[in-house]
């Protein structure tokens, strides 16, 4: 007999599946036109009366011929369902793994077969290798978090903390967010409390207080670990402070407080979730929290804010209370977070972190703001989204927009990107730049004048000239970065950043190429974006155009005509007459972008269909080591049937199929960029912390250890591909997955992404770079919304980190997005897969699919657009069938795509551990 524990497992197995099937349907009737959607939902609803008969009469035929204990068997697994079923607060997640319970087969086809095969995933994660991996992983977490986190202010010097004792208020105390949401979240139950962390450092904090708080309902709770009840919360609106009036914190509580200690710490901050954005709001103090601070900064003379979020919240309240005279950003800082936090309070850590966003005091005063969320067509089901900012993001808005103006910059900013403070003090000397056709080299002597040992950030900026009316320029922009050692009281080193030339041109879209226009540069050594230690120039006597790629050789040309639309792009010369508009009702997609939203299949008539099924006595191991292009991998691929690469193909989500005649083995591919994180079966795994705060050491170095430390328990555990890193960039301040990327700048981007991705391939593990392209909201996305961008947008800002990590990385794997650019799937986008990706930049691996949720996610546009893999979690039999439809009617152009596709996940599936 099953126990509770099992019927209740298995119950969240079927209502996961059913959830699941009704998110997909869902998806596949927003993605149809108003008429037949209509007929679809009449469809489903005579399929689902048909359904509800059959499973009647089926239940009679198994009560006839079942004895009375699988009956009650039965009875008691409904049971379990229906009590699941009727919480619909509780989100039940995929699960730990099915148990086979009598009664229990009511997962709806097809997405029975999918899910299971996803549960009975297994991994050894219980022997001494990996328990030691995961030993491992805790000091390559605790150095980041270390690292990571920005003393945003410290006046007085009232950090670090002398007396040893502290108040510390605010419930959000008691729960310290130490990651994200979703399949880029990390479960860190374990981590230590803000609490227990300050004890350990020998910090009192006062428990009377501490009570008060308890009795008022503040507790310690370990958040959901499952990806899908997060994704699920922040669809549902889940999210916000949760600070409650502090009502409780009366004028007893308060004196006893103050007689305790003269320092308080009150915690502020939201982390996103995968599924859900942020509104302005929730990026401000609520009603409650500014109650708070009334509160305790009426009573405590000292007060340290600490800000726990991934997105930029306005922070100007620091300011507005002369209480505050200290605030730290943490971030969403792994499971060593307050361990760190603790540290840097007392001063056992000195902060080197620095911000990788600009903290505007207005988060709606960025351009990129106007446009956003959820805007439909009248004529189609499908939502669009105009980039019209262009490239003025993050800081190439602001210190674009108030060159030479300080007071409306200082009106406007209140923490630039690159901006965090120290308990120490730090001279630099800057050589002058050395500079010639190819490369810019700086030197900077770094001297620790305090009396505190530190690490300093040295950033270096270009400007390039402007022309108005011609080509858009950032009025300034990251060239490089350089992280010191731990320097002691006196102590100096030289830090050198070489940078491209090349890399201080812009892209023309009149020329098709990149153009290096003649003018005075300018290249500033600075602490921050907007405060220079060090400036100085460099003339380009004569223009320079960059007709080809600088690691292919490739012809440059314009590829995303289609994405352009009909934009107007914000321009520096008429600031108030570009600037972006929220889109108007009544919006129609023209006949030529609804034939991009559903292209119609060519069949090739020339040449002939690819050779299967022949028997050349080759095994997948024979090729290991041999060059993409090697003849040998045209008589291996002979050898595999349509069939063979048709499920190759298709079964691409998490787990794929194995060909064992051929020695072709199926290799498990998880997330998360903050840990291995298993979305469907049980896993004990390492935890880190979330991009953002990776970015914010400025270290590469420790990137590359995040990489090297999940290669070394992916071995162990039995996982062959790493989905990470995330690349996208933080549009505006709301974007939900923010704590998963790295920065508002792509170079600052590009370069964590490229060390975390050395990191692990290095070490035998392959990577997927993800979301490729333009996935910078989650509103709309899972319903394939259509992103409108300019070519110079695209290459200059969202395609860079991406393009960065290609050349500066041994990457293997790209993740494609959701997103339509322009009215092209970027999971079936040829200009994007094969003509910048491969072509230009000369990627050789395999791009797979995000997880498909819509029939805009097709499988035949994937294996003509390419794309190798196909994660449907779900229902991978319904790209099978497509496909062998497809194959029939285009044998020549379904055959060669996919021959192509299967060569790109097999030449990366040698490098995998199973080829050790």
């Amino acid at each position: 007999m099953a126990t509770r524990k099992e019927l209740k497992q298995a119950a969240k197995v079927r209502l996961a599946a059913e959830k699941a099937a009704k998110l997909q349907r869902k998806n596949e009737l927003a993605a149809m036109s108003p008429d037949d959607r209509k007929a679809a939902k009449a469809a489903d609803r005579e399929a689902a009366k048909s359904a509800k008969t059959a499973r009647t009469a089926e239940r009679k035929a198994a009560r006839a011929s079942s004895s009375r204990a699988e009956r009650r068997e039965a009875k008691r697994a409904e049971r379990a369902y229906r009590r699941l079923k009727a919480r619909p607060r509780r989100i039940a997640g995929w699960g730990v793994g099915a148990v086979a319970v009598v009664g229990i087969v009511a997962l709806a086809a097809p997405y029975a077969s999918g899910i299971g095969r996803l549960t009975s995933i297994a991994f050894t994660d219980d022997t001494p290798e990996a328990a030691a991996a995961r030993a491992a992983a805790a000091p390559v977490s605790e150095a980041i978090s270390d690292e990571g986190i920005v003393l945003l202010e410290n006046e007085d010097g009232v950090l670090p903390l002398t007396d040893g004792a502290v108040n510390v208020f605010s419930f959000a105390s008691f729960n310290l967010q130490m990651g994200g949401g979703g399949s880029g979240g990390a479960a860190n139950a374990d981590a230590p409390t803000l609490f227990e962390a300050l004890q350990a450092q020998g910090v009192a904090y006062n428990e009377d207080l501490y009570a008060t708080m308890e009795e008022a309902g503040a507790k310690h709770e370990a958040g959901a670990s499952n990806a899908f009840v997060q994704i699920a919360g922040g669809l549902l609106g889940a999210g916000g402070s949760g600070e409650p009036a502090p009502d409780y914190l009366t004028d007893v509580v308060m004196a006893q407080a103050a007689e305790y200690s003269d320092t308080a710490i009150v915690v502020v901050g939201d982390i996103g979730s995968e599924g859900s954005d942020f509104t302005a709001d929730r990026l401000r103090l609520s009603d409650t929290q500014t109650a708070l601070l009334d509160r305790v900064s009426a009573s405590i003379p000292n007060v340290v804010v600490i800000v726990n979020s991934g997105n930029q919240m306005e922070l100007g309240f620091l300011q507005d209370y002369p209480a505050i005279k200290a605030a730290l950003w943490i971030g969403a800082p792994g499971p060593a977070g307050t361990t760190s936090l603790a540290k840097v309070l007392t001063g056992a850590v000195n902060p080197s972190g620095r911000l990788t966003d600009t903290y505007a005091y207005d988060v709606e005063s960025a351009p990129a703001t106007e446009n956003l969320g959820n805007h439909t067509y009248d004529n189609v089901a499908r939502s669009f989204l105009d980039y019209e900012e262009g490239i003025y993001v993050g800081y190439r808005y602001y210190e674009t927009r108030y060159e030479g103006d300080g007071a409306g910059y200082a009106a406007a900013v209140q923490y630039p990107f690159g901006h965090g403070l120290s308990y120490t003090t730090f001279d630099w000397q800057a050589a002058e730049p050395v500079v010639t056709d190819e490369t810019a080299t700086l030197d900077v002597t770094v001297s620790n004048t305090g009396d505190t040992a530190g690490k300093d950030v040295v950033q270096a900026y270009f400007s390039a000239p402007y022309t108005p009316g011609g080509i858009e320029k950032s009025a300034i922009e990251l060239a490089g970065f350089a992280k010191t050692s731990l320097l002691e009281p006196g102590a100096s080193e030289t830090v050198t950043i070489t940078f491209d030339v090349r890399d201080m041109s812009s892209w023309s879209e009149e020329a098709g190429a990149y153009v290096l226009e003649p003018g005075t540069y300018g290249i500033d050594v600075s602490r921050n974006v907007h405060e220079p230690v060090a400036s100085f120039e460099t003339v380009v006597a004569d223009e320079v155009v960059y007709t080809t790629d600088d690691a292919t050789g490739t012809e440059l040309a314009n590829q995303f005509a289609d994405a352009s639309g009909e934009l107007t792009t914000l321009s520096r010369d008429d600031w108030e007459g570009t600037w972006p508009a929220a889109p108007e009702a009544g919006t129609v997609a023209s006949d030529e972008l609804l034939a991009f939203m559903d292209p119609a299949l060519e069949p090739v008539t020339t040449g002939a269909a690819p050779t299967y099924g022949a028997e050349n006595g080759l095994q997948l191991e024979d090729l290991e080591g041999l060059g993409y292009d090697d003849p040998k991998w045209g008589e291996f691929l002979d050898q595999l049937t349509l069939d063979e690469q048709i499920d190759l193909f298709s079964y691409g989500a998490y787990r794929t199929v194995a060909v064992e005649r051929l020695g072709i083995p199926a290799i498990t591919l998880l997330d998360s960029p903050a840990g291995l994180n298993s979305l469907f079966s049980p896993l004990d795994s390492a935890r880190y912390p979330a991009e953002i705060v990776i970015a914010a050491t400025w270290n590469d170095e420790l990137a590359y250890a995040v990489g090297e430390s999940v290669a070394a328990e992916a071995k162990a555990v039995g996982v062959d591909v790493w989905y990470a890193p995330g690349m996208n960039l933080h549009r505006t301040p709301m974007g939900g997955r923010d704590f998963e990327y790295f920065s508002e700048d792509p170079l600052l981007s590009g370069k964590m992404g490229a060390a975390m991705v050395s990191g692990s391939e290095d070490n035998g593990v392959p990577t997927t770079m993800k979301h490729f392209a333009l996935n910078d909201q989650e509103v709309a996305a899972r319903s394939g919304i259509n992103v409108f961008a300019s070519e110079q947008t695209l290459r200059e800002l969202y395609l860079r980190p991406f393009e960065i990590t290609v050349k500066e990385s041994p990457v293997s794997g790209v993740m494609s997005s959701f997103i339509n650019i322009g009215g092209n799937w970027a999971g079936g986008y040829d200009n994007l897969l094969i003509g910048v990706l491969r072509d230009e930049w000369g990627f050789e691996g395999f791009v797979s699919t995000d997880a498909v949720l819509g029939s805009w996610m097709d499988p035949v546009q994937a294996v003509l657009g390419g794309n190798d893999l196909f994660l449907s979690a779900l229902n991978p039999s319904s790209s099978v069938s497509a496909l062998r439809d497809a194959a029939e009617t285009d044998p020549i152009g379904i055959g060669d795509g996919l021959r192509d596709r299967v060569h790109a996940v097999l030449f990366t599936m040698l490098k995998t551990n199973q080829f050790d």
